[in-house]
């Protein structure tokens, strides 16, 4: 209802694979169906459109225990998974098939703030963004040749990166760094191969980490038949990267409790971040700069002539809110202010003919977090975790007022 009240018009939503299988195959968990059939009932009939994920994060126990995306035959489960989804929730009539591919695999196998924790572990990472691009397109073959309805897509984080300073090692560091968390996603997509001056900058960085990439025979066949059958690409945009170039080893601190300046990226051979005086971050050290938006939504439009229609899929601000006690309106105006700015980026690269045709902004209300738990809140309303009582915040009700001079 809060969606309704304050004039969104979809919501992104996702099925959790566990509760259709809570094995990850097997008999379908009825009540978990009923639950969903349930849940998109009440946004259709408020006039709200699902914008519906397979896959956010949460690959079943039982298949994340087995090897999660390293793992094959997760592929093979997937693809059922999907189809049968399709066939259950044809209410549904926009599809995402896996949000942020390059999140998961960094963060398990990079980063190591998401289980199995792992650290610069770049086989399994690479081997991960591929096959879960493998996953996508099988599933977006399979939806098209089955002739489903509806419009189906994928989503990716996509993270500018630039050199500070501008100098041609920082530049070649940051080609590098942007082939391993953007192209090299972008090419598979899109493009259906690993671009040669692609796989040039990977492999850069998997000689400098004794890593290797293995693809299978008729894997690239299948991002080929794909790459010209997205309906749409969903685009979820933060902040831009600062690097220079690294050639020690690697180390990493996550600042996941929103203490200022304790975080720390170093990745051997390929890069170090750094902190560009001009622009300014958050408590969680993320660089606001929507310029970052503006420039990648150009790239994408003007590299990859099979993107069609892009809908920016999240874009929010993860804020410390102060709660004013039951009944008083929150003041997250930083908020209000990164919104905009953002949009107003968004809508200069539409000006110049790009194909952005939606904004979903992250999020409706405040959420777990899978990397910063509950300290980092991003809703338009704030949520008391002990009561589960919602607060206004003063971005709710600008974002209302925002939506109401659209059309719809």
């Amino acid at each position: 209802m809060l969606s309704k009240m304050y004039g969104l018009n979809a919501i992104r939503l996702s099925i959790s694979w566990t509760r259709i299988f809570p094995n990850g195959y097997g008999k379908p968990n009825q009540a978990g169906v009923d639950y969903y059939h349930r849940l998109f009932k009440c946004c259709i009939d408020n006039g709200i459109t699902p914008y519906v994920s397979l896959h956010h994060f949460d690959s079943p126990k039982t298949l994340f225990d087995d090897g999660d995306w390293l793992n094959r035959k997760n592929i093979d489960y997937f693809v059922d998974y999907a189809d049968f989804c399709f066939k259950e929730f044809s209410e549904v009539e926009n599809w995402f098939t896996i949000n942020e591919l390059i999140s998961l695999a960094f963060s398990q196998y990079i980063q190591g703030n998401f289980l199995p924790s792992h650290h610069f572990d770049v086989s399994s990472a690479i081997q991960a963004e591929h096959n879960e691009l493998v996953a996508h397109a099988r599933v977006v073959n399979l939806f098209k040749d089955k002739g489903y309805s509806g419009r189906i897509g994928l989503i990716h984080v996509l993270q500018p990166v630039y050199p500070y300073p501008n100098t041609p090692e920082n530049a070649h560091a940051a080609q590098c760094e942007d082939a391993f968390m953007n192209t090299f996603l972008l090419d598979g997509t899109f493009k259906g191969e690993y671009q040669p001056e692609t796989m040039k900058l990977v492999n850069e960085v998997l000689k400098a980490n004794d890593a290797q990439l293995n693809i299978e025979p008729g894997d690239m066949a299948i991002l080929k038949k794909a790459s010209t059958r997205n309906d749409y690409f969903g685009m979820n945009y933060y902040q831009p990267s600062f690097v220079a170039a690294y050639n020690g080893e690697s180390t990493n601190t996550f600042n996941g409790i929103g203490e200022k300046g304790t975080s720390s990226f170093k990745f051997k051979g390929v890069c170090q971040h750094v902190k560009n005086p001009e622009i300014p971050t958050t408590d969680w050290d993320w660089n606001i700069y929507p310029k970052g938006l503006y420039d990648m939504l150009k790239r994408v439009s003007e590299t990859y002539r099979n993107c069609k229609t892009i809908y920016i899929t999240e874009n929010g601000l993860g804020y410390k809110d102060e709660y004013k006690g039951i009944g008083k309106v929150i003041d997250d105006e930083p908020r209000i202010d990164f919104i905009d700015q953002h949009i107003e980026a968004l809508l200069k690269a539409r000006n110049e003919d790009v194909d952005v045709q939606g904004y979903f902004v992250w999020s409706l209300q405040d959420q777990f977090s899978w990397a910063n738990g509950y300290n980092k809140r991003y809703g338009l309303f704030y949520v008391n975790f002990e009561t589960q009582a919602r607060e206004i915040k003063k971005s709710a009700r600008w974002f209302k007022e925002l939506a109401d001079t659209m059309p719809n």
